[in-house]
């Protein structure tokens, strides 16, 4: 059944031809693959066009692919990729902090949700306090936090993703990780 399937396997089976493990590999990374870039480039439509533009890249690229990393790691490759390419399009170009050569997880920043309406309400401001943090954040500590909290990735993963070493990718999430929860204590 396709939806047991690995990433890697149905990324194989759709270069042979099988569309159904598309919609399924489709399925299970559009939403987190979405908020990475509406998260990293703030705009709706940009993050929209950027998505499509990936997923336009990755079924041009089907008959090259070969499972030599994780599917993850693949696609976020491309989309940090393209993240790039818009930002040289940019009058500004690329943020500095994507050529810098610095920069856990998520924790217990959020605490679980109690279904009492005081506490919903802190919960929620805290929720609203922590997005507006990772907002602030430098691009390329953002790109770092949000590949490993939203899609789960590894250390070695996001490295090779975004062309970085991975004592650079651990640097930029421990000060991803140390930004957000200073700003979370001031919050409090």
């Amino acid at each position: 059944m396709l939806v047991n399937d690995t990433d890697e396997a149905l990324m194989m089976r759709y270069r042979g031809g099988d569309a159904g493990a598309f919609e399924v590999l489709y399925t299970r990374h559009k939403g987190v693959l979405f908020r990475y870039f509406q998260r990293q480039c703030g705009n709706g439509a940009v993050a929209e066009e950027l998505f499509q533009d990936v997923w336009v890249k990755l079924i041009n690229a089907r008959d090259r692919y070969e499972p030599r990393a994780k599917f993850t790691t693949y696609l976020y490759h491309m989309a940090h990729n393209r993240l790039i390419d818009f930002y040289r399009k940019q009058s500004s170009g690329v943020p500095v902090s994507f050529g810098e050569a610095d920069c856990p997880g998520l924790d217990e920043m959020i605490t679980e949700t109690q279904y009492i309406p005081e506490r919903q309400a802190v919960s929620r401001e805290q929720t609203d306090q922590l997005l507006a943090l990772i907002d602030k954040l430098p691009e390329a500590q953002r790109e770092v936090f949000l590949m490993r909290e939203e899609s789960g990735m590894s250390l070695e993963q996001i490295a090779e993703a975004t062309r970085v070493g991975k004592e650079t990718a651990k640097s930029r999430l421990r000060y991803a990780v140390a930004a957000l929860r200073h700003g979370m204590e001031q919050h409090l």
